[in-house]
């Protein structure tokens, strides 16, 4: 189930509203893609802004802890009822419901969580149907997507067109996301934050779903 198109989707949409968020609500950071965080970084620092390049780092360094304990939940929670990966769903979203409560005052704070979560879960899901795919940025998706479908139309291959369609998929529920970031940031501000919650917690039941044999697809079997 943590391959799906479906649940990717979901992710992708989450994923897209995040970015939105911090953006217009969290004093215009990029929590998911860390690559525009460096380079204002970098300008920060030419211009000996030092303050506002902290704001910067510190997205970037907590994107960095985000992975590291995506992998540190991996290894400790092998084998367990309940699957590693819904455990680290049920942290970013446990974990963004305080972000809905932090003032303007603690932007930094927010960032750095939201950061956090992003990275979480740009590890924990990295593929869609074997593939490689990234939920919560989309470079790497529109270069695999076109990648594909220059390939379907050279030969013409089915698979290469579905997987075309997938990665531009994810791409559009990303932009969809971010869309509705912009709608309900403007009515909610802070609080806006509680919907990719509950996108979350929605990600978190659908790894539940049983398949044709009964088996919960993302719970291990005991």
């Amino acid at each position: 189930m943590s391959e799906t198109f479906r649940l990717g989707a979901v992710l992708a949409v989450a994923g897209g509203f995040l970015d939105a968020y911090t953006y217009l609500v969290r004093g215009k950071v990029f929590a998911n893609a860390e690559t525009g965080n460096m380079v204002l970084l970098g300008v920060n620092l030419l211009n000996r802004q030092w303050f506002t390049a902290l704001g910067y780092l510190a997205p970037i360094l907590a994107f960095a802890a985000g992975v590291v304990a995506a992998e540190a939940i991996k290894r400790r929670c092998q084998g367990r009822l309940i699957h590693w990966r819904q455990l680290c769903v049920l942290a970013e979203a446990i974990l963004l419901s305080g972000v809905a409560f932090l003032p303007q005052e603690l932007n930094s704070l927010a960032n750095i969580a939201v950061a956090f979560v992003c990275a979480v879960q740009v590890e924990s899901f990295r593929k869609v149907h074997g593939h490689a795919f990234a939920t919560t940025m989309c470079t790497g998706n529109l270069r695999s997507g076109t990648e594909r479908l220059w390939q379907f139309l050279q030969s013409g291959k089915r698979e290469d067109r579905r997987q075309a369609g997938e990665y531009y998929g994810i791409i559009l529920f990303f932009i969809a996301g971010a869309a509705l970031g912009g709608f309900v940031c403007a009515r909610f501000a802070e609080r806006a934050v509680l919907l990719p919650c509950a996108l979350l917690l929605a990600a978190f039941g659908m790894m539940f779903w049983k398949n044709e044999t009964g088996q919960a697809k993302d719970c291990p079997r005991v």
